[in-house]
């Protein structure tokens, strides 16, 4: 698959209708509109790549709807060179988001199946994280920490004890919590002990699991 003028022009619309929704950070909108996310799909999906909607990705998982990236990648509030955990590579449209965002990404995915299509993908593109990792994502990546930022791309029935303590002081975690439906929330490290929380209404994540394979 290329990437086209008409591609372009459905990103332009994209970014349209993630703005008319309440996106509002210029970086993140300039990333929606520069990414290619119909190569991120099979091209089965590619006419649908540019609708505000989550496709299925294979192994039971889904590439996000792009308002939810959007949305989760503006609490972020990165500065360059930022340095990122991902929980959940998935397609890595997220985690090309992040570079695009020249955030120093570390990512974790724990779908096999995924891991090693999506390391293949990266390397024909041209993507760079900094560390690409086949493993659990409850337990983070604590030999890398401290983080700027966490983002987990699944959701968690409790936010991991792990992911916290291996954020930076003004770090922000991003993590969508519950069971059925989740609440996306927002983790803030005041100190070694201390956390603002706060949180902004429900999404709908495919389930983050422990030690899967």
């Amino acid at each position: 698959m290329q990437d086209t003028f008409k591609h372009k022009g459905m990103r332009n619309q994209l970014v349209k209708t993630l703005t008319d929704k309440g996106i509002t950070d210029i970086k993140v909108l300039e990333a929606i509109k520069t990414i290619p996310r119909h190569l991120f799909l099979n091209s089965g999906f590619e006419d649908h790549a540019y609708q505000d909607k989550a496709f299925p990705i294979g192994a039971s998982q889904t590439i996000s709807q792009p308002y939810t990236v959007a949305f989760q990648t503006e609490l972020l509030r990165l500065q360059p060179d930022a340095k990122v955990l991902e929980i959940g590579t998935g397609s890595g449209y997220q985690t090309a988001i992040l570079l695009h965002l020249k955030a120093k990404v570390y990512t974790i995915e724990r779908q096999n199946e995924l891991f090693k299509a999506t390391k293949l993908f990266f390397n024909k593109m041209g993507y760079r994280p900094k560390k690409m990792v086949f493993g659990d994502g409850y337990k983070g990546l604590e030999e890398n920490a401290p983080f700027d930022g966490i983002v987990v791309t699944a959701g968690a029935p409790e936010t991991p004890k792990a992911l916290l303590s291996q954020l930076k002081i003004d770090g922000r975690l991003v993590i969508p919590v519950g069971l059925e439906e989740q609440e996306m929330t927002l983790y803030i490290r005041k100190s070694q002990k201390e956390f603002e929380k706060k949180t902004f209404g429900s999404f709908r994540f495919v389930p983050m699991l422990e030690d899967k394979n």
